[in-house]
């Protein structure tokens, strides 16, 4: 079986029980809370401050790994608060952007558990779920700026959130793809 069978067969195989979806669930959250500030403690020591954090973008992977695992209601579930949550405890997400990290997160889990079972390589999951998360981020700061009239949120952080994350969009092309595998060969006892 080539390598691409064995990603997608032991990925696609699992279903797992509401008790297990629950915990999934629950883990991410923490972990979406929890990676940032490791990030901004790395990169508080290495002279960085936040910006460690804005380039691997840690919050995104246990978002999209919820959907990928536990389906789109988790994934939407832990978009939503994770970075509430995080928010609440620590301030971060900071206020101005915490609206659009909530609807780019939701869609990222609502995207990756949708995708979940589909055919497609999973590869080329996270780059429809990196797209459609990344949109529907861009469409709602175009929606505040230009319709609400907001201008603290200007147009251009689009693209800067884009280039400035690039390394951690990279890294989720390669890290999701190994971590599915491992969780598929783990459920399915290989």
């Amino acid at each position: 079986m080539s390598n691409t069978n064995v990603i997608q067969n032991s990925y696609t195989s699992f279903k797992l029980s509401t008790k297990a979806s629950t915990l999934v669930t629950t883990l991410a959250i923490a972990l979406a809370v929890l990676l940032p500030q490791l990030a901004h403690l790395m990169g508080a020591a290495l002279g960085l401050n936040t910006m460690l954090g804005e380039v691997i973008l840690p919050m995104h992977l246990p978002v999209m790994l919820t959907g990928f695992i536990a389906g789109p209601i988790a994934g939407t579930i832990t978009g939503l608060f994770a970075p509430i949550i995080s928010y609440a405890l620590t301030g971060m997400p900071g206020v101005a952007m915490l609206p659009f990290i909530i609807v780019e997160l939701s869609i990222y889990g609502l995207t990756s558990g949708a995708l979940k079972n589909t055919n497609l390589h999973i590869v080329a999951k996270v780059f429809v779920v990196q797209l459609s998360g990344r949109l529907v981020r861009a469409l709602a700061i175009l929606a505040t700026f230009y319709l609400a009239g907001i201008e603290t949120i200007k147009p251009a952080i689009i693209w800067a959130s884009i280039k400035t994350g690039a390394v951690g969009i990279v890294l989720q092309l390669i890290l999701i793809p190994l971590i599915m595998l491992a969780v598929g060969k783990v459920i399915n006892n290989e």
